[in-house]
């Protein structure tokens, strides 16, 4: 793979130490070892352990719809988003252009007689507006850009939802076991041949040309040793998802009724609708599955025993993931997907996911299984995770709680918190989960559900709590200040040194801002556009003019870590202690070593606003150390080693040995 070994190299002329030496070093003694390339000498794992490659993985988020618009001939058209929310769209809707300024309407979202949105409010607001946005993203475009993915030096994807489905999130299904139209080549023939099929009838399913795209775009993330998980969340569809158009022709006579939470069937002999449904968190567009128990997470979520309630609904679910983890059927699952993510995880029931792991572990024993597992209680109470980390459910979860921990120490949002406290919480989110696991959670920075990483970091909001401009009227919208990109600096510093897989929310590393959701997902700004700048304002305010441009430096700092990751092993599977806790310094910094094997790093932060000395106690005084991704000297002495570190910055050293 050339671009890994160029990014090899790149951190080999960093460290400055002797290449020959270290190739001479067998690798059961040294911490510098790559990951293995994909399936080789793969050994499939404990049922109920995650699957190896995932401690050494290095995710990048991709929003299909906001990646990069590869094919302009199937992008979106007015009938392709009909039944996503807002509403029906103005006839003049066009595709918005990639590189217009974010917060300018689009012309026919200009004034404010454009009807009611699904829950009968005028739509007046940006967010209501920028929801009937299509940018035309699509598989092309992620295609043409694989090797700027593979140069990034990630070695998974995390897709979000790629279902058919009307909306730009595609959370709301129309149909779970079919690629989006408009993501695909040829979506007028899509279109034609889903609607020939028998949707219930798993074994004669087609394979549309989007289908067929994404399983080839798959086979060639695997040639270059990247792995793929694809989103779904059972717990709901979309009001277009065919069992549920099922349902509104037929009502309480379709085959599908007992899919779905139907509170009240219409009854025909009125003038009137009594047809009343559950959505998720009451979305009309988002249809709840029905499960055994009904488990009301209006106020508190939690863990609940049950299944789903339909076996249909059941058996059509264990279809479609069988059919992305293996494609052709033939019992070899090299030509699938690696696993998925599950949205809204803990709002199913616990029976539910034990089959379901059961079923998919099956097909591929080293499947993936991450599941959301968010709020116990917003915005103050994050739920629990370890109900669902018992080995029969999940094999990790997405660890919001390691960045709301991150974010405060390193940018003091909603306000300082003590080293002290700072390693006391994030050594108490450890409690009760094997190392394993640990190092297979996914530790997010940013997603398409929460601000950008540098917006997060530039506001001192509570964590994800009135992280828009909707809400707050203050919130900052504006490119976030050299504060808050060198706070952006300091975190992915831990995030890539830190046990768990580090993950990106493709644009961050280009330097992107943006609130919360829809802020967050604006087009990613490729340095081969050129965009307008950002001189619009949701209330027409007065704002900064921020010229929109792909952060050269910051990328360049995304791939020096993620190389130095993919090489030294310790980093990704070693064990952690805190060997540096200084509370009126703000100094803080940990060692990373794997036992038996020679070598280990220390990852150092200075987090006051002034320079200063640092001495830094060694395990082993006799080992010599450099110092990476910087130039800092260092001074080796008896037992220590001493270095100054300027103010808000950090240190990487490490040694191979003696």
């Amino acid at each position: 793979m050339r671009s890994l070994i160029a990014s090899i190299s790149l951190i080999g002329a960093l460290i400055g130490c002797d290449g020959s030496a270290r190739t001479e070093m067998a690798a059961s003694e040294s911490s510098l070892q790559p990951p293995s390339p994909l399936n080789a000498n793969a050994q499939s794992p404990e049922f109920s352990e995650p699957p190896d490659w995932t401690l050494d993985a290095i995710w990048y988020q991709i929003f299909v719809e906001r990646f990069y618009n590869g094919d302009t001939s199937n992008d979106p058209r007015l009938e392709d988003i009909q039944g996503s929310y807002p509403g029906i769209a103005p006839t003049s809707w066009h595709i918005t252009p990639w590189t217009q300024d974010w917060y300018q309407l689009d012309d026919y979202a200009q004034g404010n007689d454009l009807g009611k949105d699904f829950y009968g409010n005028e739509i007046n607001s940006f967010n209501q507006k920028s929801a009937w946005r299509r940018y035309g993203g699509d598989l092309a475009g992620v295609r043409q850009k694989l090797d700027y993915i593979q140069a990034l030096g990630v070695t998974a994807i995390y897709f979000n939802p790629l279902n058919d489905a009307p909306s730009l999130h595609k959370y709301d299904a129309a149909s779970w076991h079919h690629i989006d139209r408009n993501f695909g080549p040829n979506p007028t023939a899509d279109v034609a041949m889903m609607d020939e099929e028998d949707p219930l009838d798993s074994d004669n399913w087609i394979w549309t040309s989007a289908d067929r795209d994404f399983i080839e775009l798959v086979a060639e993330f695997h040639q270059r040793d990247i792995r793929v998980i694809m989103d779904f969340s059972w717990n709901h569809t979309g009001i277009n998802f065919w069992a549920w158009q099922d349902v509104l022709l037929h009502q309480s006579h379709s085959e599908f009724a007992d899919w779905y939470w139907v509170k009240q069937f219409d009854n025909p002999e009125t003038d009137v609708s009594e047809f009343e449904y559950r959505g998720w968190l009451g979305v009309h567009s988002l249809p709840e599955i029905r499960e055994t128990e009904y488990a009301d997470h209006s106020e508190r979520t939690y863990a609940f025993e049950g299944n789903i309630f339909s076996e249909a609904a059941k058996a059509h679910i264990f279809a479609v993931a069988s059919r992305w983890l293996d494609p052709d059927g033939d019992g070899d699952p090299s030509d699938g997907v690696d696993g998925f993510r599950l949205d809204v995880a803990a709002e199913l029931p616990l029976g539910f996911w034990r089959e379901f792991r059961a079923h998919v572990r099956s097909i591929n024993p080293e499947a993936y299984l991450i599941g959301e597992v968010w709020w116990e209680k917003f915005p103050h109470e994050l739920l629990d995770p370890k109900p669902y980390l018992q080995g029969d459910l999940f094999d990790a979860h997405m660890n919001y709680r390691w960045y709301r921990i991150a974010r405060q120490l390193i940018a003091s949002a909603p306000d300082e918190l003590a080293i002290s406290a700072a390693v006391s919480r994030l050594e108490d989110i450890k409690q009760g989960i094997s190392t394993r696991q640990l190092m297979s959670f996914m530790n997010m920075s940013a997603s398409h559900d929460s601000p950008r990483l540098s917006t997060s970091l530039y506001n001192d909001n509570l964590y994800k709590f009135d992280a828009s401009p909707a809400p707050d009227r203050d919130y900052k919208v504006e490119r976030p200040n050299d504060v808050a990109f060198n706070d952006v600096r300091l975190l992915i510093t831990h995030q890539f040194s830190y046990i768990g897989a580090p993950q990106i929310w493709a644009g961050d590393e280009m330097g992107m801002w943006g609130a919360d959701d829809p802020h967050t997902r604006k087009p990613l700004i490729w340095p081969e556009f050129e965009f307008d700048p950002e001189v619009a304002h949701p209330f027409g305010e007065e704002r900064p003019h921020d010229e929109v441009r792909f952060d050269e430096s910051l990328h360049r700092y995304y791939q020096q870590l993620a190389a130095l990751r993919n090489q030294r092993v310790e980093l990704r599977r070693g064990e952690l202690e805190h060997v540096l806790i200084d509370g009126s310094a703000r100094t803080w910094g940990y060692r990373r070593w794997i036992p038996g094997q020679l070598g280990d790093s220390y990852v150092v932060f200075n987090l006051a606003g002034y320079s200063q000395e640092i001495e830094l106690p060694l395990s082993v005084a006799s080992w010599q150390y450099q110092s990476l991704l910087s130039d800092i000297e260092l001074e080796h002495r008896e037992q220590s080693i001493v270095f100054h570190l300027p103010p808000r910055s950090s240190l990487i050293i490490s040694s191979d040995g003696p």
